[in-house]
């Protein structure tokens, strides 16, 4: 029997999407569809009321709108080209991608909202107090729906990993052999899930939030107080806090889409590696794929009593390794 027709057994796919892949994506669907109305209601009520507040508040809207809409296409995107050769690793962090533009675009808005407010600090106009607070109300119970369509489930990732590793010789040939393990079960859940493109999106959502949170105040203390100054202040602290919150996830999808080393995994790997003493690391490499799944290339110097499979066979434990090279070196 020739080798290509044992080849099937050494193949394996490179599809990184998370088990909630489709279920985040279908949140997201139903966040940008409550998002939209609420975009059109508020800019239709600001036409019909010549409310300026109203108008703004809506184009306001349509940018989170169209940045929730880039995280549904995230989405649609990586499962369509999950099994596309032209992607080494799969489209895992596609959603890390889009997590990054959604960070620039609340950037974009922090400055707009910052810019704004403090102009209006100086220079106040007039605020229709009634229908502001009306609007801003609602727009706070379309965000609260959203926040928990997002968020609110919980579920666990079930994947199949493999390991495959490459015994280096003194000649520099070598083969190749696979084996497939199991990766044990692990939370995914809202906000604390490393789905940045989830991420993203619930981020947009507790921004639009904080805005009405905010608006709310400063409306009301306006009205019945004759605060006016409070609606601008209230400006400039929600721009600090969306700036602040833009600036932690492009700090952390950055991270992912230029291959930072993962430390916790690689402290984990050189611990099981070399903790009997009987090998040492010459080369590791550790980076995130996809959601909750991490590549890694691991070059040991060893003796003949350690071989590819006791290398990986100490690695088991590492659930978070879905695509594994090992490369033996002799001392």
């Amino acid at each position: 029997m020739t080798a290509a027709s044992h080849i099937d057994r050494f193949t394996h796919d490179h599809v990184f999407l998370g088990a909630s892949h489709d279920a985040n994506a279908r949140r997201t669907l139903w966040v940008v569809a409550l998002t939209a109305t609420m975009m059109v209601g508020e800019i239709i009520a600001g036409y019909l009321t010549g409310s300026m507040a109203l108008l703004a508040d809506g184009f306001h809207m349509a940018t989170h709108a169209g940045a929730l809409s880039v995280a549904a296409i995230a989405y649609s995107y990586a499962k369509r080209h999950a099994s596309d050769d032209r992607f080494s690793f799969g489209t895992g962090k596609v959603g890390d991608l889009a997590g990054f533009a959604s960070a620039l675009v609340l950037a974009v808005i922090a400055i707009g909202i910052g810019v704004e407010s403090i102009i209006r600090l100086f220079q106040p106009t007039t605020v229709a107090f009634t229908e502001a607070t009306i609007i801003a109300a609602i727009g706070l119970a379309v965000n609260i729906a959203s926040a928990f369509l997002l968020a609110g489930s919980h579920s666990h990732d079930h994947g199949r990993g493999h390991s495959h590793g490459h015994h280096a010789q003194p000649q520099g040939h070598g083969h190749e052999e696979h084996a497939h393990k199991d990766d044990h079960a692990h939370p995914v859940a809202g906000l604390r899930s490393q789905d940045n493109n989830l991420r993203a999106a619930y981020v947009h959502v507790l921004a639009d939030a904080l805005t009405s949170v905010l608006a709310i105040v400063a409306l009301l203390s306006g009205r019945f107080l004759g605060w006016v100054w409070l609606d601008p202040v209230m400006g400039v602290v929600g721009a600090i806090v969306i700036a602040r919150w833009s600036w932690s996830l492009m700090r952390e999808t950055a991270w992912v889409l230029l291959d930072r080393t993962d430390e916790h995994v690689a402290e984990e790997i050189r611990e099981l590696i070399e903790t009997p003493g009987d090998a040492r690391i010459a080369d590791l490499h550790v980076w995130r794929v996809g959601p909750d799944a991490h590549a890694g290339i691991v070059s040991v110097v060893a003796g003949g009593a350690v071989d590819r499979a006791t290398v990986q066979k100490r690695l088991k434990p590492v659930h978070e390794l879905r695509h594994l090279t090992i490369e033996m070196q002799s001392p």
